[in-house]
């Protein structure tokens, strides 16, 4: 009986050793005598990969990309821009942070630019651009708009489009033609 208690005793208390033993020290060790250059070594010992060619339907997607600077909601601003060095691909500034962004094609017709590295996909569409943190599952900045976005928004504002849970009805071209038919029957 006492060898049955003394088992489950250690059983019960063997994940809690093991959490024990991997659990991280709170304590950071920062080095006391680091100096610049050793930090230039190692950030120039790391080589960055050039970005990889674009296909054709990927250049033609570049084509149709918004560039310049757009204010976006809680007074963020973006700036798109074209790379200079590296044909379809785009520098896109949000404060401090710059991400080196590609066009990728999407199966809703809406314009993306993804950062796989960095994590970060931006989103154009006809009325509005987002950014968008794919690490952190959330919009970094959203309601982004160029003048020619303005405009559309705009337009929107004035003639909604239908709502998914409004009654479809037919266009007056197809209500003809099935008065028509209908007369025939």
């Amino acid at each position: 009986m006492k060898t049955k208690i003394l088992t489950l005793a250690l059983l019960a208390s063997a994940p809690m050793t093991l959490w024990a033993q991997t659990a991280p020290s709170r304590k950071t060790h920062v080095a006391k005598h680091s100096t610049p250059s050793s930090k230039a070594v190692t950030a120039a010992a790391v080589p960055v990969a050039p970005p990889s060619p674009l296909s054709e339907a990927a250049l033609l997607l570049a084509e149709r990309v918004q560039v310049g600077h757009m204010p976006c909601e809680l007074g963020a601003s973006v700036t798109v821009q074209a790379d200079p060095k590296t044909q379809g691909y785009f520098h896109l500034h949000l404060g401090k942070e710059t991400f080196h962004m590609a066009p990728v094609e999407s199966a809703t017709g809406a314009m993306r630019l993804e950062d796989a590295r960095a994590g970060a996909v931006w989103l154009q569409l006809a009325n509005k651009s987002m950014l968008v943190s794919t690490k952190h599952g959330k919009r970094l900045v959203d309601a982004c708009m160029s003048p020619s976005q303005v405009a559309v928004a705009a337009a929107m504002e004035k003639n909604p489009p239908p709502s998914l849970l409004d009654p479809v009805t037919p266009p007056t071209l197809m209500r003809n033609a099935l008065a028509l038919q209908d007369a025939a029957d």
